[in-house]
């Protein structure tokens, strides 16, 4: 699973700096920096915080974070094509947010 380039994919599709994300789910940014290398395993309530300052649901940032072998029902181009799809449909998400 790479968590950390989940919420770095989502935090950049959201338009947040590291320092604005780590404010707004109450985490270091040191330790948000870490996280996003995966040199870090943050906690269920970390990852809960994150995903809830991201506007994501946990359960679509775990998804994104998975890899191949985690499903192997799917084959890598599923995967991604589907991750690409869920990214795609939140940033329009945002865009269509900020039309108002």
């Amino acid at each position: 699973m790479n968590l950390g380039a989940a919420i770095k994919s989502c935090r950049k599709l959201r338009g947040l700096t590291q320092s604005k994300l780590a404010e707004l789910s109450d985490v270091s940014v040191s330790h948000l920096c870490l996280i996003e290398k995966n040199k870090r395993d943050p906690s269920i309530a970390t990852i809960e915080s994150i995903s809830k300052a991201l506007k994501t649901p946990l359960s679509v940032l775990v998804f994104i974070a998975a890899e191949k072998e985690e499903i192997p029902e799917l084959n890598q181009d599923q995967l991604d094509t589907i991750s690409t799809g869920i990214l795609e449909l939140m940033d329009g998400t945002r865009k269509q947010q900020n039309l108002f």
